[in-house]
């Protein structure tokens, strides 16, 4: 009898936020009661395991889906220590690199000691707090048996237009675009190699890219459309407002 998969969640967290224009990195401004940050830890700490037949655990169970959730922190990050979710006894800090592929490789070094070739690893942006334990298990029921994994994505429903130097190019067939989400689902060891092989390499922007450099194929699992990341300062209005609907 083959054994239940494991799931680790990685969340890259070094990055400074110049876009939002505030004293410090955006996954500590204030969201409701708690940081950007916090918000988005505790979606993926209070995500339910799921049982032997894909349905969550009821509500009376407490066993979590993620051995562990590792945040990649910059090395100097005065924020995250004030932080009481830092302790928690599921999260694990990892150091943060300059690029996002080079903070969740350092993930995936961390725990190099204990995960599995054949876990799963899903990748979350720290700015993404309105992810739903839905989305979670959407992701993992429908891409457990692909081949190479997969993403949340959300189909283009605008006109998209190719610009080159302020003028447009071409138009795009919107029905072959899709917006890239996150968490991003792949196999610890392929993952992992893809982001070594891949190193240093401007195009690598999210995990799936990585895979897709090395001839690989993932998954699309359409998310919901709330699942937005905080990039501006408008963007913290608009997450409040998802936050309290849900």
């Amino acid at each position: 009898m083959s054994e239940k998969p494991r799931y680790w969640a990685i969340v890259p967290a070094a990055g400074v936020g110049k876009r939002m224009l505030a004293d410090r990195p955006k996954q500590y401004l204030p969201l409701l009661d708690k940081t950007v940050l916090e918000q988005t830890l505790s979606r993926l700490l209070t995500a339910p395991a799921l049982t032997d037949s894909g349905l969550p655990l009821s509500s009376h169970e407490t066993e979590p889906l993620f051995t562990a959730v590792v945040v990649a922190i910059t090395t100097t990050d005065p924020y995250w220590p004030e932080l009481a979710v830092s302790r928690h006894s599921h999260i694990l800090t990892a150091a943060g690199g300059k690029e996002r592929a080079d903070s969740v490789l350092s993930a995936l070094e961390h725990i190099s000691d204990r995960a599995a070739d054949t876990d799963w690893v899903l990748v979350h942006d720290a700015a993404r707090p309105c992810i739903t334990h839905t989305d979670i298990h959407a992701l993992i029921t429908q891409l457990q048996q692909h081949a190479v994994g997969g993403i949340l994505a959300l189909a283009s429903h605008d006109t998209l237009k190719q610009v080159t130097e302020g003028d447009i190019t071409a138009t795009l067939d919107r029905r072959c675009v899709w917006r890239a989400l996150t968490p991003q689902m792949f196999r610890y060891k392929s993952l992992k190699e893809a982001l070594t092989q891949t190193a240093g390499n401007p195009a690598i922007t999210d995990e799936a890219s990585a895979l897709e450099l090395l001839g690989f194929k993932p998954g699309i699992v359409e998310g919901r459309a709330d699942n937005i990341k905080i990039t501006r300062p408008e963007d913290l209005a608009l997450a409040t407002f998802y936050l309290e609907q849900q």
